[in-house]
């Protein structure tokens, strides 16, 4: 299905199941539905707009009002092209907040140009740039910083004695930041980094990248890209031509997706993604099981706690206005109070409403530091039988 048509069956879907009404309050949810992350895109959006539709059927936000999602499309690549669709969510559309955007370069462009400056809270499910880290008192992420999941990949890589890599990472801001913690971290930790080389999205042939890997002398490498993009291609490339064997892949590589594209020549590669184990992060899957998608997947838990700690942060400034309803986003999301997991927001409405306090942890354990930014969890993932398995939580 192309973009428009996605969109517009999204819109129909929603206007039969939110009538329009006086109390209805429009929430944004701008991802990338095209570019390179249009595959992650759609169970993002679902995701998030679960959290509302459990917030929607309580009857419990403000005196009964109803949250409305509207969808846009921030490419994940052209700044131009999201910034306008952030200024039709904010100025058209009048959308009390967002979820979103899904990519970093966009979440900085959007915030220096829209939401920032006109005061929109904005909660990234999956913007991972350490260049986000205090962007705006108005951008937020429930998603953890990659200065850290650098770390956890360094130690990871040490642990199983490699030496001496190579890395290829999309030249944005996203492979930037995390290419540059990783070296940094397993540097410092004993490891060599025989080269440091971006890869473009979109090109047909990455014979000459990978080349110029190989040569570095390298044993393994590792891989800072799109499952569906430039980073699937190098390791095709590389297993096409014998130059690497073995992978370390960071969140935007681990995908089944992948798996089912290269084969098995992907067994034995390992890395890492946001998320965890618990007993909350498997409740939100079945519950989006049962609303008809997938919650097994990057950035989904994450997407859906970004909606709830908004429409929290509502019920507990008791008002639309948006600078009440940032001032509220830290106060749900953190200690102490009332725990609230997924499925349970109509009870966290409910104790606000009343006077109390919550703690929202929703599926991925938020709390928000002085910065907007969560410590989070990564689960540690290998490739073993043609799927990626779980090994543990860092």
């Amino acid at each position: 299905m192309n973009t428009n048509a996605f969109l517009l069956a999204g819109a129909i879907a929603l206007a039969g199941s939110i009538p329009a009404s006086a109390k209805d309050i429009k929430m944004g949810v701008l991802l990338g539905f095209s570019g390179p992350a249009e595959s992650i895109a759609p169970n993002m959006a679902l995701s998030a707009e679960l959290a509302w539709k459990e917030v929607s059927d309580s009857g419990l936000l403000l005196n009964g009002s109803k949250i409305a999602p509207v969808r846009a499309d921030d490419t994940c690549e052209d700044a131009g092209s999201a910034t306008a669709a952030a200024e039709r969510l904010v100025n058209s559309e009048s959308v009390l907040g967002i979820v979103g955007p899904t990519c970093s370069g966009i979440t900085v462009a959007i915030t220096k140009n829209v939401t920032g400056n006109i005061g929109v809270p904005m909660i990234s499910p999956s913007a991972t740039s350490p260049a986000i880290t205090g962007l705006s008192g108005y951008t937020w992420r429930d998603v953890p910083s990659d200065a850290r999941q650098g770390e956890v990949l360094a130690d990871l890589a040490i642990e199983r004695g490699i030496k001496k890599v190579a890395i290829s990472y999309v030249n944005d801001d996203y492979g930037k930041g995390l290419s540059a913690s990783f070296e940094t971290a397993y540097v410092a930790k004993g490891g060599k980094v025989l080269l440091n080389a971006a890869h473009e999205d979109g090109r047909g042939d990455y014979s000459a990248e990978v080349g110029a890997l190989s040569a570095s002398g390298a044993d393994v490498l590792v891989v800072f890209g799109r499952f569906d993009q430039g980073g699937a291609a190098i390791i095709q490339t590389s297993l096409d031509t014998g130059a690497f064997k073995t992978f370390v892949l960071a969140d935007g590589m681990i995908s089944q997706v992948l798996i089912d594209k290269i084969g098995k020549g992907l067994e034995g590669s390992f890395g890492t993604q946001p998320g965890n184990s618990s007993d909350a992060s498997k409740k939100f899957v079945e519950l989006a099981k049962a609303a008809g998608f997938d919650g097994d997947g990057g950035f989904r838990p994450e997407s859906y706690d970004a909606a709830a700690v908004l429409a929290l942060a509502v019920q507990a400034a008791g008002s639309t206005d948006r600078k009440a309803v940032t001032d509220n986003i830290r106060k749900v999301a953190n200690g102490p109070g009332e725990k609230v997991y997924p499925g349970e927001l109509a009870k966290g409405l409910k104790i606000l409403k009343e006077g109390g306090k919550i703690n929202y942890e929703g599926a991925t354990g938020v709390e928000f530091d002085d910065k907007g930014d969560v410590p989070g969890a990564y689960r540690v993932e290998e490739v073993k039988n043609g799927k990626f398995e779980v090994l543990g939580v860092r």
